[in-house]
């Protein structure tokens, strides 16, 4: 068959809407085809008055188009004859510096000379295609205002004059984004702040990491709620510290007993989560927050106050965070915006004192350069506008009417075999199973069903734990009916 006779209608996609150019676009399309072997070296191409009959465009864009590809070495031009797939392509073409290994890849041996981070990975055995996920308590991405992020990024990734001043930004991020969260942040949770007491991170648990980096040491205590946020305590257990475990009940940590291991031997760090504790989702209660202050005050106790998702509050006013008081400087202020957004959005915040950002701006800036400037600046325009703001008083609101029919279902679905309290806040419910009942096993049951549910083990680290996280706020009720229901006939 002649190569002219191949359909370069239908094989060659031209986007006229597309800020690339069509000589471009028709340039690539035919690398694409010789790169998959559709066009072998040697195969002339249709002449170009022929090729823009095809493609429906002018003859002198394929002259470019052609006229690209032969300076880029894709095709080789003979007088009178024509265009033609060049025999010697373009492709480099790695040359070995040694013997091939012989093994293969599922006969090679683990070396030792890295740390084991945990175990290696189980192989888990997927029955159906799972068709819901039930989280453990994640904004709804349907309804964040994602369109006018990516508005604003094309926008401004167009204003090229604009690049070389976001780089002259400090490593500590946008300042247009740190000005916009220090104000934000002044408003809704009273923090005496500037720009420069913000440091932007890719997600709250990077903030966590550079905090936590700059406070410890091997051989460090932290004490930490029980239960507490798993990948909190992973964290600061690679770091080589310990963990100091205080209960956590229905008004939040047990301040007393943090009083009592400060007497005994002040900790290097209190890890606390003020507002729906991870994973119970209590909240600290008042008199307790003015306890822990002057603990922190009196004993100089550094503090990481993860306040992941304080916006989300709905039977009351929030608790205004410990970092709105005086603290002495003592109090690391962290924050989320992937848990406003959608979790695929990775942003977070860590607001401490002058010099801490700075060193902090440091360390981050040995494991990543900078951040994505633009996409941080793109954020900072929803709060300039109103948009986020608008967002979130929308989502408090759906994530509320979400919480009270999640709940009612639950509760008339499998009030008798699960334990919860209706939260106050945040985006998820803490459930509890019976002792000795499977929810590794329940979990199994469900991906049969096709519904993936976490099994539990994160938080399984004594033998009277029994519980799960059910997110409902990423939910809508035809999903929620759909898993109760399911839930009901896989007890």
């Amino acid at each position: 068959m002649s190569v002219q006779l191949l359909p370069y209608s239908n094989l060659i996609e031209i986007n006229r809407q597309s800020a690339v150019p069509i000589f471009k676009q028709v340039a690539e399309g035919i690398v694409f085809l010789i790169r998959n072997g559709k066009l072998k070296p040697g195969y002339q191409l249709p002449a170009s008055r022929d090729m823009a009959s095809m493609l429906k465009i002018n003859r002198t864009t394929v002259v470019s188009a052609y006229e690209e590809l032969q300076v880029e070495g894709w095709i080789n031009v003979i007088e009178r004859k024509g265009n033609f797939v060049a025999q010697q392509l373009p492709l480099i073409q790695p040359r070995p510096f040694g013997p091939l290994p012989t093994n293969e890849p599922n006969q090679q041996q683990n070396p030792n000379f890295y740390k084991q981070v945990a175990a290696g990975p189980v192989s888990k055995k997927t029955l159906s295609p799972h068709h819901l996920m039930i989280n453990d308590g994640y904004p709804d991405a349907r309804v964040a205002p994602l369109d006018s992020i990516f508005d604003r990024y094309r926008f401004l990734s167009k204003r090229v004059h604009l690049h070389s001043r976001l780089l002259n930004d400090s490593a500590a991020g946008s300042m247009s984004l740190r000005t916009e969260l220090a104000l934000f942040l002044a408003k809704t949770r009273a923090l005496n702040i500037e720009s420069r007491h913000v440091l932007i991170t890719h997600g709250a648990q990077l903030a966590i990491f550079i905090a936590a980096s700059l406070i410890l040491r091997p051989g460090s205590t932290v004490v930490v709620g029980d239960l507490n946020y798993p990948l909190a305590n992973k964290l600061f257990e690679q770091m080589g510290a310990k963990l100091i475990r205080v209960k956590v009940d229905e008004n939040g940590i047990d301040v007393d007993e943090i009083e009592n291991i400060c007497k005994k031997s002040p900790p290097d760090l209190l890890y606390i989560i003020p507002h729906h504790h991870h994973p119970t989702t209590v909240t600290l209660s008042k008199e307790r927050r003015i306890k822990l202050l002057n603990i922190i005050r009196q004993y100089r106790l550094p503090v990481i106050e993860d306040d992941y998702d304080y916006d989300f509050h709905y039977e009351n006013s929030p608790i205004l965070p410990l970092a709105s008081a005086d603290h002495n400087g003592y109090v690391i202020y962290i924050g989320s915006i992937s848990k406003t957004l959608a979790p695929t959005v990775r942003l977070g915040y860590l607001v401490a004192g002058d010099d801490f950002i700075w060193q902090a701006s440091m360390f981050k800036q040995m494991v990543e350069i900078r951040g994505d400037l633009l996409f941080e600046e793109s954020i900072a325009h929803l709060f300039n506008t109103g948009e986020m703001q608008r967002h979130l008083r929308k989502s408090v609101k759906l994530y509320k009417e979400r919480r009270d029919i999640f709940c009612d279902m639950l509760n008339a679905g499998m009030g008798d075999l699960i334990h919860f309290n209706t939260p106050n806040g945040g985006m998820a419910v803490w459930a509890t199973f019976p002792p000795g009942y499977s929810i590794p096993d329940l979990a199994k049951r469900l991906a049969g069903k096709g519904i993936f549910m976490n099994d539990g083990s994160l938080y399984r680290y004594k033998d009277d734990i029994n519980g799960i996280r059910l997110g409902f706020a990423s939910l809508n009720t035809e999903e929620m009916q759909k898993f109760i229901g399911v839930l009901k006939d896989c007890r």
